[in-house]
């Protein structure tokens, strides 16, 4: 069997395959800053908040970590409505997104906290700092240190994942690989390059956070 690939039919729509990568850089640039405080603040509650705080912040772990993203997703786009509540499908990818990673990273923050010196948290409230500043300055960073491969490699995850986002039509980059390649029939070729589009946006996304995480959160 002979098989023909012809690139040029798909690098000629490269203006909305660009468009769709820039959504996908923006969608999980939204979810890793409001995730992740979201996380830091879930970590939180879990060891220091009260009893029944702790208890609805063990909920929402738990509950998204066992349920498939796709769900979470169809669950907030197509089943809030019911309860009133209308999103755009932008507006809910980027709330499930958020979500997601909140639930999970509050699990590897909570991991890196735990994993810190008792005898660091008493120095700092002997230098008369108050808890939120002793947690700020002298349990996060270490803890944020600890774990930062876990949560690089999670915040991965979620970008590869907002991929699933193009079913309720959010025109990130697979729902633009997806438009090419019925308009032109060549899947194979068009899903080439939305792989290795892909690919190139995780290894790029992986050498920024081991950059940014150094820089800005726990030094070197």
């Amino acid at each position: 069997m002979h098989i023909e690939l012809q690139f040029l039919p798909i690098l000629v729509q490269w203006p909305m395959l660009l468009r769709g990568a820039a959504l996908t850089v923006g969608l999980t640039a939204v979810a890793t800053v409001v995730g992740m405080l979201v996380a830091v603040l879930c970590a939180w509650t879990r060891m220091h908040g009260p009893l029944a705080l702790r208890w609805v912040v063990g909920t929402y772990v738990e509950l998204i970590r066992n349920t498939p993203f796709i769900v979470q997703l169809f669950f907030i786009f197509f089943g809030l409505p019911a309860a009133g509540v209308k999103l755009t499908p932008l507006t809910a990818s980027m709330l499930t997104l958020v979500v997601n990673l909140g639930a999970y990273a509050t699990e590897i923050i909570r991991a890196g906290i735990q994993a810190t010196p008792r005898g660091q948290i008493e120095a700092g409230l002997s230098l008369a700092l108050t808890r939120t500043q002793t947690f700020i300055h002298i349990v996060l960073p270490p803890a944020f240190k600890k774990v930062w491969p876990a949560l690089v490699s999670q915040i991965t995850i979620v970008m590869l994942g907002s991929a699933v986002c193009g079913q309720i039509s959010t025109e990130e980059l697979s729902f633009a690989t997806n438009l090419i390649q019925s308009r032109n029939f060549r899947a194979f070729e068009a899903y080439i390059i939305g792989t290795l589009m892909y690919l190139a946006l995780a290894i790029a996304l992986r050498r920024l956070l081991n950059w940014a995480g150094a820089r800005f959160l726990f030094g070197r």
